[in-house]
């Protein structure tokens, strides 16, 4: 078998077991919202019963490592490290830990509104008001992330929803990750929204909301950084919630 023949096969072998990690744009069973494309109606989708679940999940990058421009230099010396994922690449050179967070802004259509977040213990009811739910506080950035799950059958009784993310009392690093929300419907594909631009100082990012309008519930990407925490996503958006010092119960 020529050399090239041997490569092309080591690639098609390593692209065989990684795809059911792949949840790129190109899969068939998902919607990606961008900026040309940010809205997408779960009434239309059929999407807007029962539970759905919102998932946060992201891995570390180095520092603008550049692809895979940085390894050409040695390729004819280590051909096959051309063809190995980035994240295991990453594990050998320096890499900033990030705790990133989950949490949800509410209002209701009695005009109660909230947040649901780590901070505080603010972790909502799936049953009752908000019918927004937080399922846990994840410190370690594993596969599995954070989860919110929104209670749909209650829809009539949601305003609006704003999810967003935030680093806690640490070092602001979105630049440094690859994050992203998925939006698990009961019916339907999924949705994915990447928070894939680069807001170096920001500690804060509204991702996506769902508004109750006319025609049912909307999902619109926000993908909008903040320098700030939770009260300037408040002003930003107009909820007008009053804010204190928030802290996390310890693990």
């Amino acid at each position: 078998m020529a050399f090239w023949d041997s490569i092309r096969d080591s690639l098609g072998g390593w692209r065989g077991s990684s795809a059911q990690f792949d949840s790129g744009s190109a899969a068939t069973n998902s919607i990606e919202l961008t900026k040309r494309h940010p809205t997408v109606s779960l009434g239309k989708q059929g999407a807007d019963t029962g539970s759905l679940r919102v998932n946060l999940s992201w891995r570390m990058r180095t520092s603008d490592i550049g692809g895979r421009q940085k390894h050409d230099g040695n390729f004819l010396s280590r051909p096959l490290k051309f063809f190995q994922p980035e994240t295991v690449q990453a594990h050998t050179q320096g890499v900033v830990n990030v705790d990133l967070d989950l949490g949800c802004l509410y209002e209701l259509k009695d005009g109660s509104k909230g947040v649901v977040q780590p901070l505080g213990g603010f972790f909502g009811d799936m049953n009752g008001p908000p019918y927004v739910k937080l399922s846990g506080d994840d410190r370690f950035g594993a596969p599995s992330g954070e989860t919110i799950f929104i209670n749909l059958d209650h829809r009539e009784e949601i305003k609006r929803l704003l999810v967003f993310v935030y680093i806690y009392d640490q070092t602001p690093a979105f630049d440094r990750t690859h994050a992203i929300v998925t939006l698990y419907p009961s019916n339907g594909p999924r949705i994915e929204i990447a928070l894939d631009e680069r807001a170096p100082q920001a500690r804060s990012c509204a991702v996506f909301t769902i508004e109750n309008g006319k025609e049912g519930l909307t999902v619109r990407r926000e993908v909008k950084f903040v320098y700030g925490f939770q009260a300037e996503l408040d002003r930003l958006y107009g909820w007008g919630l009053q804010w204190g010092r928030g802290y996390k119960t310890k693990a």
